[in-house]
């Protein structure tokens, strides 16, 4: 019997989960339609997301509901909600993965050197941690987003209203988490015989970390980052429904709940679908997150 590789025996746990193996194709589904949402709108004759029309509308100035022109009814401006929801689709992924790869890769970084090195390097990076753990990151965010909410932004115009800030506060609302997290492994790898063998062996500090250490980190930074991305949806959608995330008139679904609060007596379908759109987001990407920490972790799944 051939020996089998980690890879390979990751991807026969995992598609034992059904749900998560679901869960992942809609995901894959939900990336495909991101990319394509302007052949969709076009295949289904959908008008483009912010084009308005008074047309759309009742007799009473009231946005309509679904119909054979508008499947998912539209907005009080007369926008397409289909359209709409389908380009909020392409922010939301957007920013969850930049964030997430950004927070990832700076955490990981930031982690790794403390933990390696410990001594002053660990309690000045462990301290910056503490520092930014304590304070909320949707306060921070809000505090932020409105001090470059001008039109120069902020830092010279490095930071612009918008998806920039949003991206901005995801990395800095996120990377102390992982930070801390690669800390606390590589505390206990580094005292690990494999190390103390790359030491003898007169191998650099730089090629330990990069070529020793961080191999054995890979399933613990996939898992959380698996975990991070819903998250980071969440939190775009957050900033977005209180008026300081993605600016109009860009499509966003926290955007869209925040302009349907209003008018949901008399116009059920303007929240909805975009909160349904979340919801499943959110929930497929925990479910495959849940899924894949299983499969890389099968002992502590055995103990559940």
């Amino acid at each position: 019997m051939a020996a089998r590789s980690p890879l390979q025996l990751f991807w026969r746990r995992f598609r034992r989960d059904k749900v998560a193996l679901a869960a992942l194709t809609f995901i894959v589904l939900l990336i495909l339609v991101a990319i394509f949402a302007p052949v969709i709108r076009n295949v289904l004759g959908l008008p483009d997301p912010n084009a308005g029309s008074t047309e759309a509308l009742d007799d009473f100035g009231l946005p309509a509901g679904p119909s054979s022109e508008h499947p998912m009814g539209v907005d009080a401006l007369g926008r397409d909600i289909m359209s709409r929801v389908l380009d909020g689709a392409r922010v939301s992924l957007l920013v969850a993965f930049i964030g997430t790869g950004l927070s990832v890769i700076i955490g990981v970084t930031m982690g790794m050197i403390a933990g390696f090195y410990r001594g002053w390097v660990d309690t000045g990076i462990a301290r910056t941690i503490d520092v930014l753990l304590a304070f909320p990151v949707l306060l921070l965010g809000v505090g932020l987003a409105s001090a470059c909410s001008g039109r120069e932004g902020c830092l010279g115009g490095a930071l612009q209203p918008g998806l920039t800030v949003v991206i901005t506060i995801i990395v800095i609302g996120n990377w102390p988490y992982v930070a801390r997290i690669i800390r606390g492994q590589v505390l206990s790898l580094r005292e690990k015989e494999f190390v103390e063998a790359s030491k003898s062996l007169g191998a650099s500090n730089t090629r330990i970390i990069f070529r020793e250490i961080l191999p054995n980190l890979v399933a613990p930074i996939i898992v959380y980052a698996t975990l991070f991305i819903p998250a980071n949806i969440l939190l775009e959608a957050s900033l977005s429904f209180l008026g300081v995330g993605v600016q109009p008139p860009q499509a966003s679904w926290g955007q869209m709940l925040s302009d349907a609060s209003s008018i949901i007596s008399s116009a059920w379908w303007f929240m909805l679908f975009p909160g349904l759109a979340l919801l499943f987001t959110v929930l497929a990407f925990n479910l495959v997150g849940d899924g894949m920490q299983d499969a890389l972790n099968p002992k502590s799944s055995r103990q559940r």
